[in-house]
């Protein structure tokens, strides 16, 4: 059954935390899905200046749902972890005897 008194709208954030990162800022929020189910929005928040010179935001927005968070993680993780090293992360280095 559709929920037309909250359709449109917005959900409302049950947890927030702003990272200021120099010109960006980051948004983690946590909301819930018309099921009650928790989901992670990332939003990437930038200040710049149009043709006129008044300031606007830029945002972009990642939506991350429970059954992905695992995933997601690992990937981060090897991303840093790459850029941290310069190395392949172990675990994802081909295992002798399993090349394709």
């Amino acid at each position: 059954m559709e929920d037309t008194e909250n359709k449109g709208k917005e959900r409302e954030e049950i947890f927030s935390r702003a990272i200021r990162a120099g010109k960006r800022t980051y948004f983690f929020d946590v909301k819930n899905t018309a099921e009650g189910e928790a989901y992670l929005t990332i939003t990437e928040s930038k200040r710049k200046l149009d043709e006129e010179g008044k300031f606007f935001y830029e945002k972009h927005k990642l939506f991350l749902y429970r059954e992905d968070f695992e995933k997601f993680r690992n990937g981060f993780e090897d991303a840093v972890e790459f850029i941290q090293t310069g190395k392949v992360p172990e675990r994802l280095e081909p295992q002798p005897g399993t090349e394709s």
